[in-house]
């Protein structure tokens, strides 16, 4: 089996990230799935401990930072996150590396018999059970472990984890996870285990009660990101920003002081907080993690395709903001960091997400719309975008692909205006690899 062969076949299982899922509930997600697989396995999640992050924006680069934090304190991490940006290889991570093909091969090769045994089992189930074999068999020490998607039924789920963490919850996945936030909170508090401690992000109240009462009746220590832990944003430039954090009725040996991180908009100082107040929540537990050995590990941190600069001359900034709460939250962000900046705006979505409500987000700060496509398969068509953009008051061009979008979008911009690439992350793919080709700069790793 060859490389390509390996992912194709993890493609050709149930692929619910290339086609839409039409119920989440048990019958669809059953977690006795990957629970049989890492049986056969030898339960190699049981195998180090985990922190575990559910949320609607913002997990990813939570994970990142409370990764980055223990790594730089000397732990032998695993990293597990999804979607990725190049090449699956990115999912899964030891030591900050990723794992090589011929792991990648092994792994399925080793796999694939043992999931003959389980009908029924999707990608995602057959990439995390791989995944949890991987990091035991390379004496990961901690893993730091992103939900796929929704909690109580990820597959990830089947962990027990140290500390979970919720980050900022929205609508997302409506159709899936439920029409209101309390419904998404009660789907995401699903990673919530009895007495294991729990951090929130910032919430909003409807959210936040839903958390609540579930870590009350599951008797999980309940920490608050904007109750228990605040903060004050400092400076901030086109590298980073720097911040205070607090702990309320702060007892003494804790992480509060000044950080650096090198990720721009402020909603990342909630998730540089909620990464402390978990980081916080596993020196209680007895892990040896000092404050200047945390703050370095959030200064190394790296999370691309989030509000990435790509160039300044001319300005391009590339976000993989996906719903209509990311695109405000990103608008806030560019008219904070770019005041005054109007962007030629080229966008493209994945079709089951609500396309309108993210666009009326960005289009008070757009000066010319292009809409195009990733070559994702559940990516909307760009004249249906156009026709979403017409619905909601603005004017779209349409370009074929990422490529020719790029293109227009240089020759359409005035002098003063930036170039922003946004609305999936499949699309900030194309762009970082479409953006590196043209200034001739070595490509990301891809799988292309």
């Amino acid at each position: 089996m060859t490389y390509r062969e390996a992912i194709e076949y993890l493609h050709s299982l149930t692929d619910y990230e290339k086609r839409r899922i039409e119920r989440y509930a048990p019958e669809t997600l059953d977690l006795t799935r990957v629970e049989r697989l890492l049986d056969r396995l030898g339960n190699p999640h049981r195998a180090y401990p985990s922190i575990h992050i559910a949320g609607t924006k913002g997990k990813g680069s939570t994970a990142a930072m409370v990764e980055s934090a223990l790594r730089a304190g000397g732990y032998r991490t695993g990293l597990y996150t999804s979607p990725h940006l190049h090449t699956f290889r990115e999912r899964i991570r030891v030591g900050g590396g990723l794992i090589s093909r011929e792991e990648v091969v092994a792994l399925v090769e080793e796999l694939r018999s043992l999931i003959a045994q389980v009908p029924g089992t999707t990608t995602f189930e057959a990439i995390t059970a791989m995944a949890f074999a991987y990091f035991a068999r390379q004496g990961v020490e901690m893993l730091v472990a992103e939900v796929g998607l929704g909690g109580r039924l990820d597959a990830t789920n089947v962990l027990k984890p140290e500390v979970s963490v919720i980050t900022s919850l929205s609508l997302d996945h409506t159709y899936l996870l439920g029409e209101t936030l309390p419904e998404i909170a009660r789907e995401k508090a699903g990673i919530i285990k009895s007495e294991v401690p729990v951090v929130s992000a910032p919430q909003r109240p409807e959210a936040i009660h839903v958390i609540e009462e579930v870590s009350r009746k599951r008797r999980a220590p309940l920490v608050e990101v904007g109750r228990d832990w605040t903060w004050d944003p400092g400076p901030f430039d086109l590298k980073g920003q720097a911040f205070v954090a607090r702990r309320v009725g702060d007892g003494g040996d804790v992480l509060a002081g000044d950080y650096w991180i090198p990720l721009l908009g402020r909603h990342q100082l909630e998730n540089g907080v909620a990464a402390l107040a978990a980081l916080q929540v596993l020196r209680e537990g007895g892990v040896e993690l000092p404050r200047p050995v945390v703050k370095e590990g959030l200064r190394r941190v790296e999370w691309p395709g989030r509000m990435e600069v790509l160039g300044r001359t001319p300005l391009a900034v590339a976000d993989c903001a996906h719903n209509p709460y990311s695109a405000q939250v990103l608008r806030t962000a560019l008219e904070e960091w770019f005041p005054g900046t109007r962007w030629v705006l080229v966008f493209g979505a994945s079709a089951d997400k609500d396309i309108a409500g993210m666009l009326r987000a960005l289009l008070p700060i757009t000066d010319y719309l292009i809409v195009t496509r990733s070559e994702h398969p559940r990516a909307a068509a760009p004249i249906e975008l156009a026709d979403v953009a017409a619905s909601v008051g603005g004017g779209a061009e349409v370009a074929v692909n990422v490529r020719r979008a790029l293109q227009r979008a240089l020759a359409t911009m005035d002098p003063g205006s930036g170039l922003l690439f946004t609305g999936s992350v499949f699309l900030v793919a194309e762009v970082r690899e479409a953006w590196a080709e043209r200034n001739g700069n070595p490509l990301p790793e891809n799988d292309r």
